[in-house]
Order: structure tokens, then C-alpha cells, then sequence
């Protein structure tokens, strides 16, 4: 495994395309309502990337991947298509995985976002899910071992009788879209890379009401979870500084101290 460590040039240049990811994010999410379809949804990320941004969709033509953003449904996993046949309806919960490249480097982030009027069970699945994310962005410092984070987000995900994906995981990010390492959402304390300044990934757990198995459709994209039930994940790309993290996708809705939140949860 080659892990490489950025400069601060480079993640002034890392920082810029979070920026961007995470502003497309927000700008989509009004159109997140019952009626709209996943390709128009595409399309108006698709604009906004070239015409207001001046950047790059990452995921359109990535191994052949045919459009601007992933658009994962339900029960769909990751790496969902976008279509003009697929409307959303009231409901549903939609995760939305946007990569921008600006001036060479990738910003990648996701959201899961509640459609309508949602029942229970897919409000608790999204609401573990971010938490997850957030509990293993807060470990996140030099000298932190991968296998620590993998833990804390699998058992937190257990904690609340839910599963984690294992086939599909975060990884490291900057001129390349997917670099080492691979950031396991589920592992073993005191095992795995140790944490340096400058190493930047994602972390973006992929949370299952179900059972945590998985299958591929025949597009060679589209994952779906094998017993149909919902699924619900969440993205942001990090450096590790100095003394913790910086996250490169925060968006304004999020608290800017991740501590704080997890302060207030565990109040709660």
C-alpha cells in the first residue's frame, strides 16, 4: 500500500474542490422533492458543475460510469444511475454522491436526504447513518490506526440493530479519485494504517436496516442490498492535521465541531 501524504499547496487545492462538493450538495437539495426524477436531478448538478462552478464532474465517464452524480434509492447501496424513469416519490430517502475535480483535485461527499414524508424506521437508518460518519471523522488524528475508526462505526452501527456494507468502503483522494488507503467501515481496534499528517480520504459508511449483504446488477454499477431493505449513507473527504482533522466537504448545515455534536448526542 503507497500512501501519500499532501503538501499544503496541495490541500489548499483539496480544499477548494470540498468547497465546490459540498456547495453542489446544498444547492440540490431543494430539488429533493416528490415528482422530480434522479436524471433531472443529474442534470442540474451537471450544469451547476460546468457553468457555475468552472469545475468537473468526476463520476461522468469514470470507467465508464455514464452520468454527473450517483443517485442511490432505497435499497440501492451506492453507485445508483441516474434515469429519467426513476421518480421519487414521497417517502423515499435518496443518498446524492457528488465528486468535483478543480484545478486537478477531487472533493467527494454524500448525502442521504429524506423525500416527502418519511416513516420511522428510514429517519433512525439516515440519522445512525451520519452519526456514524461523524463518530469516525472524531477519531480521526495522527496516530489513530484505520482499524480503530472501522470499530467505533461498525459498533455504533450494531448498537442500533442496523449493518454495515463491507464490499464497498472510503479511500484516499486527491489528484486521483480513489488512492490508498481503503477506509474500512468495520475492523479491529489496534490494527490497520496508522494516521499521519497530511494523508487525505473518505470516510462514508454504507448503513443497512437489514442484513449487511449486497449484490451488483447486471449494469456492473448499481448495488443493491440482497434483502431489499433500506440502506442509508453518508461522505466527506478529510485531511489529518497536525492535531486532528479538517473536513474538506463541510457543509453549512453541519456543525463546524464535530466534538460538539457528539457532545450534544450523547447528552441526548
Amino acid at each position: 500500500m503507497s500512501v501519500s501524504t499532501k503538501t499544503p499547496e496541495e490541500i489548499e487545492k483539496m480544499r477548494v474542490a470540498g468547497r465546490l462538493a459540498a456547495e453542489q450538495l446544498e444547492m440540490i437539495a431543494r430539488y429533493v422533492e416528490p415528482g422530480i426524477t434522479t436524471g433531472e436531478l443529474d442534470r442540474i448538478c451537471h450544469d451547476y458543475t460546468l457553468n457555475h462552478q468552472n469545475a468537473i464532474p468526476a463520476p461522468l465517464n469514470y470507467r465508464g460510469f455514464p452520468k454527473s452524480i450517483c443517485t442511490s434509492v432505497n435499497h440501492v447501496v451506492c453507485h445508483g444511475i441516474p434515469s429519467d424513469k426513476k421518480k421519487l416519490k414521497n417517502g423515499d430517502i435518496i443518498n446524492i454522491d457528488v465528486t468535483v475535480i478543480k484545478d486537478a483535485y477531487h472533493g467527494d461527499t454524500s448525502q442521504t436526504f429524506l423525500v416527502g414524508k418519511c416513516n420511522v424506521l428510514a429517519e433512525r437508518l439516515v440519522r445512525v447513518a451520519q452519526e456514524c460518519l461523524y463518530k469516525g471523522i472524531e477519531m480521526v488524528k495522527p496516530g489513530i490506526r484505520l482499524g480503530d475508526i472501522g470499530h467505533l462505526i461498525q459498533s455504533h452501527a450494531e448498537k442500533n440493530n442496523f449493518s454495515v456494507v463491507r464490499e464497498y468502503c472510503g479511500h484516499g483522494i486527491g489528484r486521483e479519485f480513489h488512492e490508498d488507503p481503503q477506509v474500512l467501515h468495520y475492523g479491529t481496534p489496534g490494527t490497520g494504517l496508522i494516521l499521519e499528517p497530511g494523508m487525505t480520504f473518505t470516510i462514508e459508511p454504507m448503513i443497512n436496516a437489514g442484513k449487511r449483504y449486497v449484490k451488483l446488477l447486471p449494469d456492473d454499477w448499481t448495488v443493491v442490498t440482497k434483502d431489499h431493505k433500506l440502506t442509508a449513507q453518508w461522505e466527506h473527504t478529510l485531511v489529518v492535521t497536525d492535531d486532528g482533522f479538517e473536513i474538506l466537504t463541510l457543509r453549512s448545515d453541519e456543525p463546524a465541531d464535530i466534538c460538539k455534536y457528539q457532545e450534544a448526542d450523547r447528552q441526548n
